[in-house]
Parts: C-alpha cells; sequence; structure tokens
C-alpha cells in the first residue's frame, strides 16, 4: 500500500512541476509583452493629447461654435465599444471590463435606449454573441499588433453614423493601466466630444485655415482614432500585467503543493522502510 501511495505522490509532483513550468513561461512572456504595449501607449499619448487641446482651444475661442461633433444625438440607440481579451488566464481582467459593460446596457435599458455593441477582443465578442446583443462589428486579435491604420478604421464606423445621427451617443469600456499591480475597468464618452475650458493655454488667438469649424472637425475622427488606438494598447498591457499576476500566483501556489506533497512522499517512503525494518526482524525472530 505505502509503495502505490509513493507512486501517487511521486506522479503528481512531477503533474504539479510541469504545470509550473508553463506558469512561469507565461509569466515571462506576459512581462515582456508589458513593457512593449507599455511604451506604445507612452509614445501615442502626447499627440493625441496635442489634439484634443487643440479642440479645446478652437471651441474656447470661437463664439457660436457649433459642430456635430459636440451635440447629442436624438436617435435614442447607443453604441457600446467593449475591449476585453483575446484569451483567458488573465484573473479577473476579462470579467471586470464585461460586467462594467453590462452593467451600463442594464441601465440604458432602463431608459428605454436601444443598445448596440463594437466588440474589441475575442472574449468580448463572444460574451455578447451568446447573450444575442446586436453587434455593430467583431475585432479578434488586434490588440498586441494594432497599428494606426486599424484604429483608424474602427473610428471611421464610429464617426460615420454619428455624424448622420444614427447613435445618441458613444462610449467607450476598456481598462487602464495604472501600475503592474493595479488595473482599472473604466468607462469614457467618445462622442459627443466633451470638451474641457481649463485645458486651453494657448495665449494669442490661432488662425485656422480654412476655417475653424473645418480644421476641428477634421481633427475629431483622428482624436478619436487615437482614443481607439490608446485604449487597445492600454487593455492590452493590463492584460499582460494580470496575467503575470495570475501566473505569479499560479507558481507560487505550485511550488507549494510541490512542497507538500514532497513532506507526504517522505512520509510515506518512511512508512514504508519502517514497514519492511519490521518484517525483516519479524522474520529473524520467527527463525530462531
Amino acid at each position: 500500500m505505502a509503495s502505490g501511495n509513493m507512486k501517487d505522490i511521486k506522479r503528481r509532483i512531477k503533474s504539479v512541476e510541469s504545470t509550473m513550468q508553463i506558469t512561469k513561461a507565461m509569466e515571462l512572456v506576459a512581462s515582456s509583452k508589458l513593457r512593449k504595449a507599455k511604451e506604445r501607449a507612452d509614445n501615442a499619448r502626447p499627440y493625441f493629447n496635442a489634439l484634443y487641446e487643440t479642440m479645446c482651444e478652437i471651441q474656447a475661442e470661437n463664439e457660436n461654435f457649433f459642430s456635430p461633433f459636440t451635440k447629442k444625438g436624438k436617435s435614442g440607440k447607443v453604441l457600446l465599444v467593449v475591449i476585453a481579451g483575446d484569451r483567458g488566464l488573465a484573473g479577473g481582467f476579462n470579467a471586470n471590463v464585461l460586467k462594467l459593460a453590462q452593467s451600463r446596457v442594464d441601465e440604458l435599458k432602463a431608459e428605454g435606449k436601444a443598445v448596440q455593441i463594437m466588440a474589441i477582443g475575442k472574449k468580448s465578442a463572444e460574451y455578447f454573441e451568446k447573450r444575442g446583443f446586436d453587434i455593430l462589428g467583431s475585432y479578434i486579435n488586434i490588440a498586441e499588433g494594432i497599428k494606426i491604420s486599424t484604429a483608424g478604421s474602427i473610428a471611421d464606423r464610429l464617426v460615420e453614423p454619428y455624424t448622420k445621427g444614427e447613435y445618441e451617443r458613444v462610449e467607450l469600456f476598456y481598462t487602464n493601466y495604472v501600475s503592474p499591480i493595479t488595473q482599472l475597468a473604466v468607462t469614457k464618452p467618445i462622442l459627443p466630444v466633451e470638451l474641457k475650458k481649463e485645458l486651453v493655454t494657448s495665449k494669442a488667438l490661432p488662425i485656422y485655415e480654412p476655417s475653424a469649424y473645418a480644421v476641428f472637425n477634421s481633427i475629431v475622427p483622428k482624436y478619436i482614432t487615437g482614443i481607439i488606438f490608446g485604449a487597445v494598447v492600454d487593455s492590452f498591457a493590463s492584460e499582460q500585467a494580470c496575467r503575470r499576476s495570475a501566473m505569479e500566483n499560479a507558481s507560487d501556489n505550485a511550488e507549494e503543493m510541490i512542497s507538500d506533497l514532497s513532506l507526504k512522499y517522505n512520509r510515506a517512503r518512511q512508512a514504508s522502510i519502517t514497514q519492511e525494518l519490521t518484517e525483516i526482524v519479524s522474520g529473524a525472530s520467527a527463525q530462531e
């Protein structure tokens, strides 16, 4: 019995060791991808912040300013852009942002609003497809290598119907990377564009050609492209941070399990040796 028990324990130890090798490898891969994603997000942010500040200046410096991008639609339909991951094994990363989006959907439906979804990430697409939501489009496996052109094509699918009055507003749901141990599921309004006068820093009145109105309307699609790009990259960085943390915890748990199994194995081995010695002594005594 002891011998059989020892074999089972040894088999379990090897199994856990194999699993731990996988989790450690996934932890290292996630750390590498996290660094690259943060660099991309940090490099892109100043450009799109400058676009936003320019839009704020145009609105602040032009009386009776009007743009279809700053006016709330009247259609009664709301488009939600929900960014989740393409894979699991990332702790609560996917669940948190999807839960936030579902909560918003429930609020809008209670207000009598129609809701349409644009899903970015495999987990987002699967979640809303299974629940029968009206899906405008799905973008899968684009997060890691997303380009500005891809973000621009997504932005075009938001901007054009909004200017035609098909949506009352457009909202974005993604996971904001705060630190390697803190990632927050957040929501951000995209359209209508909300401008803050306190961000206006220009003292001289610029001259815009052909007009401030035309410049503003040409900037908005590029700005929304930047929001989409930044949110996807930020979410991808958050996903890698969550996965790294989850794999680190899994590796720690595996080490504890191996330590516990090793202790049980040594006890079983000691019991087996003791039993063999007892049998030898009993046999010797019987011969006497």
